[in-house]
């Protein structure tokens, strides 16, 4: 008797949960990479205006660094889909599944994209005491020195921009050094541990406008407004790399679509609010959220992108 009463209590109660209106509880934005880097940036920016719009709902933001962005993947793919538990990922999300034989988790079946936040163009750094003011003396040195260049991580896309860059376009030797975000990377460049680094433009932009870095390449499509004075790729002869770092959200597949749904929606909104928006322009942030049907075939487009890339490069985790 006693233990029919506690199962149709423990019923009762499942099925009340059940019932509450989504969100009832904080949601936790689990970012891929270290603080400082273009993912905690937009988690921290979108975070509070997305909880306003959940009925104040907390958003709680939890960095889990490692593995060029795997660890976090991997442990949220294994959540219970319930849109308590977001990813918040970068393009190598995209990128990892090519790089490596066994990422810790299946980008196509086990995580549903919600959004693609916002995209930003890589960089090409140097410390302000190293000797090349131009991409072409950079590479010239190259051909003669040792030298070494920073990254966000093994497989993000300033890895594989550098890469391509370095080793099939300029045909020069660069060491590959990841860090675990794009602050670590940043503050490295900054040290001149290494002097050089390929790095997302929102971390290094505020260390460019104050003379404590030197950009001399962008990989966009247009320069950049906020650091007008960077050529792009194309300008300096190197057609064909135009590469982004996107920041996107996803939750583990099985999630409700009306859970899916509303998540997308207050993302969109988020990013459309006026203080939200200008401090993503400020930092090389172009606004690309989208509804779900494209943003699902976006993320399909990028897979199959920078497989093409990993084979081209033969760039390697390690």
């Amino acid at each position: 008797m006693l233990r029919s009463a506690l199962f149709a209590l423990t019923i009762a109660f499942s099925t009340l949960a059940l019932g509450q209106p989504y969100p009832s509880k904080p949601i936790r934005f689990v970012v891929s990479f270290a603080p400082g880097g273009p993912a905690d940036i937009v988690a921290r920016l979108i975070g509070p205006k997305m909880s306003e719009a959940l009925g104040g709902q907390p958003i709680v933001v939890e960095n889990v660094a490692g593995g060029g962005g795997n660890i976090a993947a991997a442990r949220v793919a294994k959540n219970a889909p319930d849109g308590y538990t977001v990813l918040v990922h970068t393009s190598a999300y995209a990128v990892n599944p090519a790089l490596l034989a066994n990422p810790g988790f299946d980008a196509e079946k086990e995580l549903v994209p919600v959004v693609v936040v916002a995209s930003q163009p890589n960089l090409i750094l140097v410390h302000p005491d190293f000797p090349a003011k131009t991409l072409a003396e950079l590479l010239q040195r190259a051909r003669t020195d040792k030298l070494a260049f920073a990254t966000a991580g093994a497989g993000t896309t300033p890895h594989l921009t550098g890469e391509m860059l370095f080793k099939v376009r300029a045909k020069v030797d660069v060491t590959h050094v990841p860090f675990k975000g794009g602050g670590p990377a940043t503050a490295a460049v900054l040290s001149g541990q290494p002097p050089v680094g390929v790095i997302a433009g929102s971390a290094p932009i505020p260390h460019i406008k104050g003379g404590r870095m030197r950009a001399l390449a962008v990989s966009s499509a247009r320069r950049v407004a906020s650091i007008p004075d960077v050529p792009t790729l194309t300008e300096l002869g190197y057609k064909d790399m135009e590469d982004y770092t996107w920041v996107g959200l996803f939750v583990p597949a099985g999630t409700p679509p009306d859970i899916v749904q509303k998540l997308n929606d207050v993302t969109r909104q988020a990013v459309q609010v006026p203080e939200v928006r200008e401090r993503l322009e400020a930092i090389a942030f172009e606004i690309t959220a989208q509804p779900l049907k494209e943003t699902a075939a976006y993320v399909r487009s990028e897979l199959a992108k920078w497989a093409r890339v990993v084979k081209e490069t033969g760039a390697r985790a390690d």
